[in-house]
């Protein structure tokens, strides 16, 4: 689809469809009024009949109204104007773009700034309307032999600002929001393609795709790469699968040479069976998905590189397969890290952390400003936080509140869990410097205390995406999340806000 700004007078476009925000009760937004008024007040009478609902979202479609150049008007339900906030924004988003994706129409206009909440300003509501729209216009049926329903018509979004000029701040909003959903969208699709096909060979070749799109710098590690470097945790994990493992090392350089980059550790177990710590069988087709730290970290890379964000990003991205065989590593096995310092394994599916201590200390040579890993973790995190927040932990309070606010620019929410040193105790191991579960008990915590003892050197901060990277049920897929959250940060980090 594309997107567009324009500084037309929208209730004077000639479209295929225009959008016409309406607040609960029968209150209009600027445009509607002008609108109304060139219809002779035919949208107030509508709208005293009481067929468009009352909740943000609700939608009514017209056709033919006399006075208006557009084929159709879609009067669009904001809801309570005292209650009209980003949850609200986003409700009214959804409904728009499941009206958008019915209609026949090809061209569409969105008078944006009748959407803006207050507090957000304009670039803002670009940017997830955007997002949102494309999110539901998102398609997953390249795999099917017979598509469930023709693609939606719609081709073009405008989205108008009146007859004020298109500031630049605007544009720039808009890039970012489609290079953002580029970004997602490979995430999305990375996720769910299934583990048959997306193996680290193929998250290999897709970052070298992306490597060639945008002159992208590439390095992709091999088993005995891994080997001569020590990575005896990442290389545990692998031993029972005849997929090889692959370490994936790409860089975007947007921002000069002096300025240290930000580090992206993507977990990416392209499927997880446990190990020999078996998973029960129910659900567990869904451990495709365990690679979606590494989908982000592409999506995110993906979406700098597409808007040539100004700033300096690496990704590192290990990933392999943990299955079970004759090779596989034990429960009670100690391997020995890049860092030397060695791991008990008591239960081979708390493996997501064997991978990344070895990524994460091999980010080190990058000399990073920051490292933020992510990673599908822990369950313990989703019984937590459940499917709305993102655990994060950190070790720099800076770093934590950056990340804070950057998903709640992205509306990508994040929420902070404790890394206090009392829980490294519950890591405590009789026979290696430590274990690699700490028990039932805050099992995100440990979890995220494990990989701090890999991060002493590095301004560090773990994102635990294991409740909000995909959904379950019906609407089975990935999310794409948090690729918004990491593109924002990334460009906060660079002043752009």
């Amino acid at each position: 689809m594309q997107f567009s700004i324009r500084s037309q007078a929208p209730e004077k476009a000639k479209t295929g469809c225009l959008v016409l925000a309406v607040q609960a009760g029968e209150g209009l937004a600027r445009t509607t009024l002008a609108a109304d008024r060139l219809a002779g007040g035919a949208l107030r009478r509508l709208l005293a009949g009481g067929d468009l609902g009352e909740k943000a979202g609700s939608t009514l479609l017209l056709r033919g109204v006399a006075g208006l150049a557009a084929e159709r008007v879609l009067l669009l339900r904001l809801g309570e104007r005292a209650k009209y906030d980003v949850t609200a924004f986003r409700d009214a988003v959804r409904g728009l773009a499941a009206a958008l994706k019915g209609l026949g129409a090809k061209e569409a206009v969105l008078p944006i700034a009748d959407l803006a909440v207050a507090g957000r300003g304009l670039p803002w509501a670009v940017r997830n309307a955007v997002l949102g729209v494309r999110e539901a216009f998102y398609r997953f049926d390249q795999l099917k032999t017979q598509k469930k329903a023709p693609a939606p018509a719609l081709a073009a979004l405008a989205l108008a600002v009146g007859g004020a000029p298109v500031t630049l701040q605007a544009q720039a909003a808009l890039k970012e929001a489609v290079a953002t959903a580029d970004g997602a969208d490979l995430a999305r699709t990375l996720g769910n393609l299934p583990p048959n096909v997306c193996t680290p060979a193929y998250l290999a070749d897709e970052a070298r795709k992306l490597a060639r799109q945008f002159k992208l710098g590439i390095e992709v590690l091999e088993r005995r790469d891994m080997e001569r470097l020590g990575m005896g945790a990442l290389l545990s994990v692998t031993a029972g699968s005849r997929q090889p493992p692959k370490l994936i090392v790409l860089r975007y350089a947007g921002a000069g040479k002096s300025k240290k980059p930000l580090a992206l550790v993507g977990k990416g177990i392209t499927f997880d069976t446990g190990g020999i710590s078996l998973k029960p069988g129910a659900e567990m087709d869904e451990m495709k998905f365990d690679m979606s730290g590494a989908g982000s970290v592409l999506g995110a890379l993906r979406a700098l590189a597409g808007m040539r964000a100004p700033v300096n990003v690496v990704g590192v991205i290990p990933t392999c397969e943990n299955m079970p065989g004759g090779a596989a590593t034990r429960p009670g096995d100690i391997v020995t890290t890049m860092s030397g310092q060695t791991v008990e394994i008591l239960n081979t599916d708390a493996e997501g952390r064997l991978i990344l201590c070895d990524a994460l200390t091999y980010s080190e040579r990058f000399a990073p400003e920051a490292v933020v890993d992510i990673a599908t973790l822990t369950g313990a995190c989703v019984i937590a936080l459940g499917h709305v927040a993102s655990g994060l932990f950190a070790n720099d309070q800076g770093l934590a509140d950056q990340i804070i606010a950057a998903g709640d620019d992205a509306w990508d929410r994040v929420w902070q869990m404790p890394l206090w040193e009392d829980y490294q105790e519950q890591l405590r191991s009789n026979f290696a410097d430590m274990a690699n579960i700490g028990g039932r008990p805050a099992g995100s915590v440990t979890a995220a205390c494990y990989l701090a003892r890999f991060t002493k050197k590095l301004k560090w901060a773990h994102l635990d995406i294991a409740g909000t990277a995909w959904k379950s049920g019906r609407e089975k897929g990935s999310t794409g999340r948090p690729v918004p959250l990491l593109v924002r940060l990334a460009l906060r980090r660079a002043g752009r806000r």
